[in-house]
């Protein structure tokens, strides 16, 4: 669907069911425990998603799985109880949190819905933090975790031909589109067939190619994102300690370009201020690279708006339509 800049710009206005859930309970997480201080205020929400604990359909398992440096990382795995007769597809899913907080409990709402729903096995990947492990620690790890996935498809019971798909939301989302173009560049095999990028961070202020720079609007008109308002995007930056010339960090400006990566399903809102970089890499990936493209779009709502307001209809909607996005990357 195109959209006029104008249509954009007017996204940003926050709909009023949304104002009114953040003025009832705005969200405040820091303090000197900012980890705990989150893990808290999602917990305390949970009860409210549409899976809010483990469901009989699904069994749940841990495993380490060896990393490049020596060390491990924890996985959860989710398989069907029944697998379907010709296996499972394989997805892996990477949590969000600025690369420096978040856990496994992130994604567990929609790794049992995609096992549940799809026939699915998923892998839930909990990749080292920054500070103690700065860049690029975290994308090796996850790059690691999808190496044994493929190496080791056939014991988990997963079919990659029947779809191979790495998704994540905020980090969790410049972590799969980061791993997209790892498995093109690499040679993974079985090969990716599709990323789900969720209000993915794709692009720092300072690399956005001077042709884009008069859309990319975001980060300066929606300071005021309920979730994102507070943040210091430098500290984030000072924790992470990314290398602005590494392939591992900025998805959007990869040095071989994105001819050749899965195809996409991205969500986007209109009052987060990643939002253009998604909005530009959609096109970009789909009108430059010939990437075929999904994307849903939420005016008026903000960054990671259906977790931290589960009751909300539009976060209902939200998780209807990641299900319906899976389906598309999975031609079901």
């Amino acid at each position: 669907m195109s959209r006029t800049m104008e249509d954009i710009l007017k996204s940003a206005e926050i709909d009023p069911e949304y104002k009114k859930a953040v003025e009832e309970n705005p969200i405040n997480i820091g303090g000197s425990d900012i980890r705990g201080s989150r893990a808290a205020h999602l917990q305390r929400l949970r009860q409210f998603y549409p899976i809010p604990g483990p469901i009989p359909e699904v069994v749940e398992t841990e495993q380490q799985v060896p990393t490049s440096d020596g060390q491990a990382i924890r996985v959860r795995i989710y398989s069907p109880k029944q697998a379907p007769p010709d296996g499972s597809p394989l997805i892996l899913m990477y949590h969000e949190g600025g690369w420096c907080v978040g856990d496994l409990t992130d994604e567990d709402l929609n790794c049992r819905m995609f096992c549940r729903d799809l026939g699915a096995v998923c892998i839930n990947v909990e990749y080292r933090l920054a500070p103690e492990h700065p860049f690029p620690t975290g994308i090796n790890d996850s790059w690691d975790a999808l190496k044994w996935a493929a190496a080791n498809a056939a014991s988990l019971k997963a079919n990659p031909a029947r779809g191979f798909i790495v998704g994540g939301a905020s980090a969790g989302g410049n972590i799969a589109a980061v791993l997209a173009h790892l498995a093109r560049d690499e040679g993974l095999n079985p090969p990716l067939t599709g990323q789900y990028l969720c209000v993915p961070a794709l692009l720092h202020p300072g690399g956005v190619p001077e042709k884009h720079k008069h859309e990319y609007l975001s980060r300066s008109i929606n300071k005021d994102d309920p979730v994102l308002k507070n943040l210091d995007w430098d500290i984030v930056h000072v924790i992470y300690k990314p290398d602005r010339s590494s392939p591992l960090w900025e998805p959007f400006n990869h040095p071989l370009g994105h001819k050749g990566v899965a195809k996409a399903y991205l969500q986007v809102c209109g009052m987060d201020p990643l939002r253009d970089e998604a909005l530009i890499y959609e096109r970009v990936l789909r009108e430059e690279a010939e990437v075929q493209t999904k994307l849903d779009f939420y005016p008026g709502y903000g960054h990671m708006f259906w977790t931290n307001y589960p009751k909300m209809p539009m976060s209902r909607k939200f998780v209807e339509d990641t299900l319906k996005g899976f389906k598309w990357l999975l031609e079901l």
